[in-house]
């Protein structure tokens, strides 16, 4: 690991071992200190102090389970284009530039939203124009939705640390 100690990132499971976020290891040791947290993963090192020394974390768990609110994720042309992994969602295709398109077009009332809102190629952009997808004879891959907060921390941090693969993926 090419580890930057204390800046390095850490994955923070509620008590329940579900990832709620990413935080650096400055704080996760500080959560750990206050035994509001304890180490499910660490990596190699050590963080020394003037007393001790602790694991550097990767994967930290909080001892008391924490209700969260459903995180606000920004409707934006980048997180449309990361939740479609870039990839036309209508022939595939994954090089090339991509645009976004409304599945149904704003002047038959589709609306900027996460379920109306797909990547698409300049190619099948064009293709299906100012139509839905059914009248320009085209179908989606998949029916987009909104993603939730883990896909995002999937897909804005990946896997930083091959330990944090359990706690993001089901497999």
């Amino acid at each position: 690991m090419n580890s930057k100690g204390v800046s390095s990132q850490v994955l923070v499971l509620n008590q329940n071992y579900e990832p709620m976020s990413v935080t650096n290891a400055k704080k996760a040791i500080i959560l750990i200190y206050l035994g509001k947290a304890e180490i499910v993963e660490r990596y190699a090192e050590q963080v020394h102090t003037v007393k001790t020394s602790i694991a550097l974390p990767s994967v930290v768990r909080l001892l008391r389970y924490i209700a969260v609110p459903h995180k606000r994720i920004i409707l934006s042309r980048k997180n449309i284009i990361k939740r479609d992994l870039h990839r036309c969602q209508y022939c595939g295709k994954r090089d090339g530039p991509v645009t976004v398109d409304h599945v149904i077009p704003k002047y038959q009332g589709g609306a900027d939203s996460w379920e109306n809102l797909v990547c698409a190629c300049i190619r099948c952009n064009t293709k299906k124009g100012n139509q839905t997808p059914a009248e320009a004879g085209m179908k989606l891959e998949k029916k987009p939705r909104k993603p939730n907060h883990i896909f995002m921390i999937q897909h804005f941090f990946g896997v930083v640390d091959e330990r944090w693969r359990p706690y993001l993926y089901l497999n």
